[in-house]
């Protein structure tokens, strides 16, 4: 494996990058079953500001919320009332963890609040805290700057 992924950096990694066509992250959506257990989990435990809330606008009754994750970035969240969607699976192929930036001493005290809350949670190279949220979805709070992961540039 290590041959192919040698390989494949060879032929894609460009010497000197192009401009992303992108300006930034919008937002990364989820789904939320219990909107208030949600913005509660978001706002107070993790210190991410509700920015807005309203209707979705493809399903009558359901609600478009946000979050701002730093950088001009959001979080938002769906919430379906009346679908049974069942409870959030990580599956091969699918979501498997956002990883959010934070500075060191906000890592800290997140982690200090994860553990007061009794949330289980996983420590990684002493710069990575996974955790689910309460509706399963994997998160992952780093504390390396953004376009860096362990001490290397990736951007």
């Amino acid at each position: 494996m290590d041959a192919r992924r040698d390989e494949i950096r060879e032929r894609y990694l460009l010497p000197r990058r192009p401009p992303s066509s992108a300006r930034g992250l919008h937002h990364f959506a989820l789904v939320s079953s219990d909107v208030e257990r949600t913005i509660r989990f978001y706002q107070e435990l993790l210190e991410f500001p509700l920015t807005e809330i309203f209707e979705n606008r493809d399903y009558k009754g359901s609600s478009h919320f946000f979050f701002d994750i730093g950088n001009g970035n959001l979080l938002a969240f769906f919430d379906f009332p009346g679908l049974d969607l069942g409870p959030y699976q990580e599956v091969l192929g699918g979501l498997h963890h956002i990883a959010i930036s934070v500075d060191p001493a906000t890592w800290e005290r997140l982690r200090g609040k994860l553990e007061m809350a009794g949330v289980p949670h996983q420590i990684e190279s002493g710069a990575s805290i996974y955790f689910r949220d309460p509706d399963g979805a994997r998160l992952e709070l780093l504390a390396d700057h953004l376009g860096e992961m362990y001490g290397s540039r990736v951007l």
